[in-house]
């Protein structure tokens, strides 16, 4: 019988971790395309946050998930068109124009909460991605998107151009490369990766939005990119490692332990992987550096 128990905690803990790890998987290989390309997406917090958003909005007007699964990847892909622009166009400050992303995404979901729905707090409820088996659609997606990521930015021309692009922007642009429209094309595609990944908790693990949903979420994404060496695969085991660190949260209540803690471990994890404390990882050489064509 204990043996029984035991198998069923882990097999609880293993989907647990899975279905917490969907979202980050999504928007840390938005992050990936972002900074192979040399653009920082500090903004994946807010981009999931309108990508979520935008999911139920159009789930609620049509009746239809696909609908609003469209509708994040668009509405994503634009908060990605506009991080480019404020950091291609103008070179403003990466950190500077995704931290403004973050707080306009929760400003501007906040005011259109009580605007559509005439309430702050959350929305009704919408149609919504219901499960296949132990998972959603969003689950066997997002890994699926790791192969078909690890296969564009390693084994294509189009792979190899990003990375050229994130490491000598200059030498890349000597060789015909279009240093700009790589740019754009990979943090519009950061965007709507983001976006998906905001969806994948509206209307794939709820059926609704509510503030604070996404509680951080992009920033652990951000981490596991960094923990995964911006690597697809190494990223997506990142997801899963804190994915694993949600699990515990949401099964380990007759644990020993605070639950407070439980709660805070994703967060804590987070600032270890950042700080280096798993292991120095090194960013694209360019990563956060404005390209200026012709400077020398």
């Amino acid at each position: 019988m204990e043996g029984i128990g035991i198998l069923t905690i882990l097999g609880i803990i293993f989907t647990a971790s899975i279905r917490s790890a969907t979202p980050l998987i999504f928007a840390a290989l938005g992050g990936n395309f972002s900074e192979r390309s040399g653009v920082f997406n500090i903004g994946l917090e807010g981009i999931m946050t309108v990508g979520a958003f935008s999911a139920v909005f159009f789930s609620y007007k049509t009746g239809s998930p696909w609908a609003g699964l469209l509708g994040a990847m668009v509405v994503g892909g634009l908060f990605g068109l506009l991080l480019a622009f404020m950091s291609i166009y103008f070179k403003a400050n990466q950190v500077i124009v995704g931290t403004a992303i973050n707080i306009l995404a929760a400003s501007l979901t906040t005011f259109l909460l009580v605007e559509i729905w005439g309430r702050p707090g959350q929305t009704d409820n919408v149609e919504y991605f219901k499960a296949v088996g132990p998972f959603n659609l969003f689950t066997y997606l997002a890994f699926a998107l790791v192969i078909v990521s690890y296969y564009v930015m390693y084994k294509t021309p189009f792979g190899l151009r990003v990375r050229a692009v994130g490491e000598h922007p200059r030498a890349a642009d000597t060789l015909g490369v279009n240093v700009y429209v790589i740019r754009y094309i990979c943090v519009i595609i950061s965007g709507v990766l983001a976006g998906i990944g905001g969806a994948s908790l509206s209307i794939g693990s709820m059926s609704l939005f509510k503030e604070g949903m996404i509680a951080g979420k992009g920033f652990i994404a951000l981490a596991a990119l960094i923990f995964g060496k911006w690597n697809p695969i190494g990223a997506a085991l990142a997801c899963l490692f804190f994915g694993f660190a949600v699990a515990l949260e949401t099964v380990a209540t007759n644990l020993p332990v605070p639950r407070e803690f439980l709660y805070a471990l994703p967060y804590i994890m987070t600032m270890f992987a950042v700080s280096g404390f798993v292991g120095r990882s090194v960013g694209p050489a360019a990563g956060g550096i404005p390209y200026e064509k012709g400077e020398k």
